[in-house]
């Protein structure tokens, strides 16, 4: 009995941190769901990821992108998420991983991002975020920059590359209006 009296506690607690872990990020603006490993690799293979770009995720989520790049690729890689529990999962993950010296964890809204370093630019996010984060790249994009996208394409852009299989789309920013 009094296994039960402390496991109910425990498992309830459980679940409601995996339901908000979920569930939660809704009320930031969108809905968390992981990148799969394949799309993850087209991502970084479209990009052409390498040790010398500068990677910002925006919309980390739980930092499947930013730490493949930094590991596998050598980038340094910049998660964005403003939900405060990946923030401190990023983070936990950051001070346990390997190249976590490559890794920057920023708390902070995507739209609000200072972009000028970045080299790629990755993003998993739902259309409306995407409508309203074309005019942000277009005004603090660098010429050259990637971005890279999963699933949703960025409004009004014509791809550079495009595969099919996995829905990821890569642009390059060439500094004038698409």
């Amino acid at each position: 009995m009094d296994l039960l009296v402390w496991l109910l506690p425990v498992a309830s607690l459980a679940l409601v941190v995996a339901a908000y872990f979920v569930f939660g990020s809704f009320a930031f603006g969108a809905g968390y769901q992981p990148a799969p490993r394949r799309v993850v690799t087209s991502m970084l293979d479209l990009a052409n990821v390498a040790p010398d770009d500068t990677l910002v995720d925006l919309g980390a989520g739980t930092g499947a992108i930013v730490f493949r790049a930094a590991r596998e690729r050598g980038a340094h890689a910049v998660a964005v998420e403003i939900e405060p529990i990946r923030v401190a999962y990023l983070r936990a993950r950051r001070r346990l991983g390997a190249a976590h010296e490559r890794v920057e964890i920023r708390w902070g809204n995507l739209f609000d991002q200072d972009l000028r370093g970045a080299t790629v630019v990755a993003v998993f996010l739902w259309p409306d975020a995407m409508r309203r984060l074309r005019p942000v790249f277009e005004e603090r994009l660098a010429p050259g920059t990637r971005v890279v996208s999963h699933w949703h394409p960025v409004p009004g852009w014509t791809a550079d590359a495009h595969d099919a299989a996995n829905r990821v789309y890569l642009y390059r920013w060439k500094g004038a209006a698409a």
